[in-house]
């Protein structure tokens, strides 16, 4: 429930009060400040309150943007401001200094742009809404308020709110072959009272369906997955832009939206090998390649954002130049395509499994994958090389939750704290790397069962624990994670390929995806302010060092069939744990009315 509390006199042939009722609000009215503070008090603390002007003159989706966005505390545009639970206190504050101002006296001017004043004042974190062309005016007069009825009238209200469900930033294949048509879709999702929720378990139940075609191994099978991955990500784009344009922005909302995009990949994925499999084509390795890969670009992005977001003196000629060939405007789409995101990804796997085979497939987006990630791995290491910038105790604090360290990296990272003091500063990432070579060429370059790869593992626990023995603070420090990632996730493909036997890769592609969840529950936790997991969750899963050192362990006691047993018990192990925890903390965060802000920029 919602109240809003009408101040001032009321203007005849208004329509204040009936565009409130259609955004869900309870309506009072208050004649002065006494009145209103006393109608404040009386509405309970757990519910969402706005004062809003009588006189106020503009458009619904206006006030729906000033009113009922989730995502703030406290938000507010001319002639009208709201309060969350969060954001109750502060709003009664600011009441109860303009009423003991003002003495309660009858309105003349607009008590909620008054409040907003006093909130800004007291520093008060106010969120306000970017109108455009829309109209919010409190108008002082008859004529300012004819001119602002037609302004209302000259601006299409549902238009503006159909271009803002859009992204400000997509892809080239979203923007121009997808969004056209799906807002229109979110709309009649909108009118029909469906929740961005329900639309995106809609798009993972399709994305699934044409992973299960794609498994049957037929050229109708791959056909339709393909119609279906487009489907899919069709209703991928619909979730997000019905969440804009019906402000049904959650918690909850916004992991389902990013951890399912990666399920449905990787299911997809599943589906091709089976699919191949089917055909008398074993390209498992080749599906697990394509995950380790996407899976460490994803990594590399979450680790620079996470590292440079909120650096001090954050400069660099190269993103100047980068900021210059944004402004060239064929240069903007160039650059997004290239970096294959996930409109144009999926555009590509899904006619290319429809028109070819999935060897083929598999071979276009690691090739696609691997020329993207080199290219924006290039353009970051330049930018953090040539920028000059302090970074935060918290963004080495993220660094260091990415990184997932367990307890053996963790005990050699406090036993060598004082020899990593007297290392160079970009030592960091070199350090880990060379452990990272180590154990997967180890596992690579000799026989399956032999002693060796476990040797290398020993070592690369030593190396990433150096590696993170003191702040990851150093400009280059942000390849520490992704440099992690490729190393488990790596040796875990070379040790199952070497087993060469039926079910070892498929047994593999489970445990990575099943660790590579945890990784992604920790990247979406920290984006939403709610800290990395629980250090009981990273000891009991074992760290990355932990598990790397625990696979090369397990290839070298078991035969090949005991081996791909161990890694399918391991692999149901790992995300039984992570995902129990994981949907405890989310569910309970959702019912705990937090709200997250949806991210604006498509992920590759």
């Amino acid at each position: 429930m919602s109240t809003a509390i009408l101040t001032g006199q009321p203007v005849p042939g208004s329509s204040i009060e009936a565009d409130l009722l259609s955004l869900g609000f309870d309506l009072r009215t208050a004649a002065d400040a006494a009145e209103a503070e006393t109608l404040l008090a009386e509405v309970p603390g757990d519910e969402r309150v706005a004062l809003v002007d009588a006189r106020f003159v503009g458009h619904v989706h206006a006030l729906r943007l000033g009113l009922t966005d989730p995502r703030f505390p406290l938000a507010g545009i001319p002639g009208a401001v709201t309060a969350q639970p969060a954001g109750r206190q502060a709003l009664t504050r600011a009441m109860a200094r303009e009423n003991s101002a003002g003495g309660g006296t009858t309105l003349v001017d607009s008590l909620a742009d008054r409040i907003l004043t006093a909130l800004d004042a007291d520093g008060t974190g106010v969120h306000r809404p970017e109108l455009g062309s829309l109209v919010a005016a409190v108008p002082a007069d008859p004529q300012a308020r004819n001119e602002a009825r037609q302004s209302v009238a000259d601006v299409d209200d549902e238009a503006v709110r159909l271009k803002s469900a859009v992204k400000a930033r997509d892809g080239f294949f979203t923007t121009y072959c997808i969004s056209p048509y799906s807002r229109y879709i979110a709309r009649w999702c909108a009118r029909r009272g469906l929740t961005p929720n329900q639309v995106t378990t809609a798009s993972l139940i399709t994305a699934l369906i044409a992973a299960a075609c794609a498994a049957t191994g037929t050229r109708g099978g791959f056909v339709a997955a393909g119609a279906l991955l487009i489907a899919s990500f069709v209703l991928d784009c619909t979730d997000g832009q019905l969440a804009r344009y019906s402000l049904q922005y959650s918690t909850l909302g916004a992991w389902l939206d990013a951890t399912f995009d990666r399920a449905k990949e990787y299911a997809y994925y599943a589906g091709l090998a089976l699919g191949a499999a089917r055909g008398g084509d074993d390209v498992w390795a080749l599906a697990l390649g394509a995950m380790v890969l996407q899976t460490c670009r994803h990594v590399v992005d979450f680790s620079f954002n996470e590292a440079n977001h909120d650096a001090t003196a954050n400069t660099s000629p190269t993103a100047a130049l980068s900021d210059k060939l944004d402004s060239v405007g064929w240069t903007v789409w160039v650059r997004r395509m290239i970096v294959l995101p996930i409109g144009e990804r999926w555009a590509m796997i899904a006619v290319l499994t429809a028109v070819t085979t999935p060897r083929i497939t598999f071979y276009a987006l690691l090739i696609g994958c691997a020329f993207a990630a080199t290219y924006t791995t290039a353009g970051r290491v330049l930018r953090s090389l040539t920028r000059k910038a302090r970074r935060t105790d918290r963004a080495a604090g993220a660094l260091a939750d990415l990184a997932d360290s367990g307890p053996l990296a963790q005990g050699f990272a406090e036993a060598l704290k004082k020899p990593a003091r007297r290392l160079p500063g970009f030592t960091a990432p070199v350090i880990a790397l060379l452990g990272a070579l180590a154990v997967v060429l180890t596992a690579a370059l000799t026989d399956f069962g032999g002693p060796w790869p476990v040797v290398a593992a020993l070592g690369y626990a030593l190396t990433s624990g150096l590696a993170v023995a003191r702040p990851l603070k150093g400009a280059l420090d942000w390849l520490v994670p992704p440099i992690f990632r490729a190393a488990e996730y790596g040796t875990v493909l070379v040790l199952a390929a070497k087993a060469d036997l039926n079910g070892a890769l498929p047994a593999a592609f489970g445990l990575v995806a099943a660790v590579a969840y945890h990784h992604y529950d920790t990247v979406y936790r920290i984006r939403g302010d709610a800290g990395a997991p629980p250090a009981w969750l990273v000891r009991s899963i074992g760290g990355h060092e932990g598990r790397t050192l625990l696979v090369t362990v397990l290839a070298a006691l078991l035969t090949a069939s005991q081996f791909k047993v161990a890694l399918t018990a391991l692999a149901v192990a790992v995300a039984l744990v992570v995902l129990v925890e994981s949907i405890r903390f989310w569910v309970g965060a959702h019912q705990g009315g937090a709200p997250a802000v949806h991210d604006e920029g498509e992920t590759a």
